[in-house]
């Protein structure tokens, strides 16, 4: 037999992998030179991408390298549309020798032409949603490995997309999945049946006689038994296990990178377009105005269509009458019938990655600077995910706040042990951070869902979860539009941390003292902002 080897970081990545990152490549090289399929599905925020992208460099190094290089063949990635920016932007920092091909959006390679990119590539992206249109294509290359991201995408087993992927040849394969697959066994089989196909008996047989004596009966032994067909397929490290939390800071930071819908990107260039011109006219004040204005609107164009919208903005009444018409509906805005789905890339991620914070039974804050946005989240969470989160925002009531926070943080019964579900598990915040004592430590994730763009006020938002008191390792989550003023924005802000009090102070006054050449190239859109929902 093969002996697990312990093999050095690759040169290449930047940064450092922390010890269970490292033991976790090792692993997915082991299974990958025995030419079994593994099943990464550590914790959110424990870093299977980057384990993932140490893989591909390690055997760019390590097998290429050998006596007579010679080409290893692409790796093909399936992801949620909602992360294919994301995997793009950690490939460029963590990885920059990987030759990157995206497959996605409606300028997309097709035909000869994608196969013939495709072959010189390290790794190809592209989306689920496009497994089954572009099969023909996919199913030319000759790929060295497939890879599928958020492997619960495929749990249908009898879905268009999940038999398009079933039917692509390649010698190795990865699956790479945080929620718990234990609680869904028809997942499971579905995900085993990509990465090692026949390994687990027939749908049919496997749901008899595992799915129906485990789920509806409870059967401990049929458990045991399953638990240890799979065992060696899959690696999973939970935050709480004593050797991986070691190795966690108390406190980790991650940018989230988000696509536009067309929608979003439609809307964000027209925004630029005519206020640039009104912008280029003005001087003084009122051209400090003006930029601050389209900012913020640019802002909720990011975060979603609908914020732009005339339906949520305060009706055009008269003072008073508008008063009225605000008390009726509590300054609710009417979001039934609405749709609401698929328009925003930030949406989708973020309840992509709250489904996951349940799942493991953690608790979330998530801040957001519009009112609007919160009421729009709240909907969207009761709807998809049937849990009903708090909304704070400047409108509550003061006896309101304190039984709020009471809730959030007695969510958690100290009796049940740390693990128990939290009755509340997600909290959302709308205001301004500053002077507000509120102590939330029953929260592990933080979710800046748009930015302050100043960092003072960000770190005192974070710092409600992360204080003293707090028992568990915080996440904080910044989410960035790609290819958009935030991610140049955040990318300034980053480059000048050390100066960034200096310049900054508080607010996002420091703007608008940008040239219009220079605001010009910070709005302007990219075209790898756009993904296809």
């Amino acid at each position: 037999g093969v002996a697990m080897q312990q093999i050095p970081q690759p040169e290449a990545f930047e940064g450092s992998l922390r010890p269970y990152q490292l033991r976790g490549l090792h692993w997915l090289a082991f299974l990958d030179q025995l030419g079994i399929g593994a099943c990464l599905a550590d914790d959110m925020g424990l870093g299977k991408t980057i384990q993932f992208i140490a893989l591909l460099l390690h055997e760019r190094t390590v097998v290429q390298g050998g006596p007579e290089p010679k080409p290893l063949g692409p790796t093909l990635l399936f992801a949620p549309t909602s992360v294919v920016g994301n995997w793009v932007r950690e490939l460029q920092r963590f990885a920059k020798p990987l030759r990157v091909l995206v497959h996605h959006g409606p300028d997309r390679l097709t035909g000869d032409a994608f196969v013939s990119a495709a072959a010189t590539a390290d790794i190809v992206i592209t989306s689920y949603a496009l497994a089954h249109r572009d099969k023909d294509d996919l199913q030319r290359v000759a790929w060295r490995r497939l890879a599928l991201d958020e492997a619960q995408k495929v749990k249908n087993p009898a879905a268009a997309a999940t038999l398009a992927i079933r039917a692509i040849s390649a010698s190795r394969r990865v699956a790479l999945t945080g929620t718990p697959i234990e609680n869904h066994l028809s997942e499971l089989w579905s995900i085993m049946e990509v990465l090692n196909p026949g390994l687990l008996p027939s749908a049919a047989e496997f749901r008899e006689r595992f799915a129906v004596p485990i789920e509806k009966l409870g059967d401990r032994d049929k458990s045991d038994r399953l638990r240890r067909m799979i065992r060696p397929f899959i690696l999973r490290r939970l935050k709480s296990d004593p050797d991986i939390a070691g190795d966690l800071p108390e406190k980790m930071e991650m940018r989230v990178y988000c696509n536009l819908t067309p929608e979003q990107a439609g809307l964000y260039e027209r925004l630029v377009a005519d206020s640039m011109e009104q912008i280029d006219a003005a001087t003084g004040i009122r051209r400090r105005g003006l930029i601050l204005s389209v900012l913020t609107r640019l802002k909720q164009v990011c975060d979603h269509p609908l914020l732009l919208k005339q339906s949520l903005a305060r009706p055009q009444a008269t003072a008073d009458g508008e008063d009225r018409r605000r008390k009726s509906s509590g300054g609710v805005p009417r979001l039934e019938g609405i749709p609401l789905d698929g328009r925003s890339g930030k949406c989708e991620r973020l309840v992509e990655m709250l489904e996951e914070v349940i799942e493991e039974n953690d608790a979330a804050l998530v801040f957001t600077q519009f009112r609007e946005m919160g009421h729009l989240l709240q909907h969207m969470i009761r709807q998809r995910l049937g849990v009903n989160p708090i909304f704070l925002h400047g409108g509550t009531p003061a006896r309101d706040r304190d039984t709020m926070i009471e809730r959030f943080q007695a969510s958690r019964d100290p009796a049940l042990g740390p693990d128990a579900k939290p009755t509340v598990p997600i909290f959302l915040l709308s205001l301004r951070a500053g002077g507000l004592g509120l102590n939330l430590t029953a929260a592990n994730h933080v979710f800046h869902f748009d930015r302050w763009w100043n960092p003072a006020v960000e770190q005192q938002a974070t710092d409600r979860a992360h204080r003293v008191g707090q028992t568990r390792k915080v996440q904080v989550h910044k989410f960035v539009c790609i290819g958009t003023m935030e991610e140049r924005i955040d990318r300034l802000l980053t480059e000048k941390l050390a100066l960034a009090d200096r310049i900054i102070g508080s607010g996002d006054e420091w703007l608008t003292n940008f040239t219009t050449d220079q605001l010009r190239e910070y709005l302007s859109l990219s075209n790898e902002a756009v993904g296809e929902f």
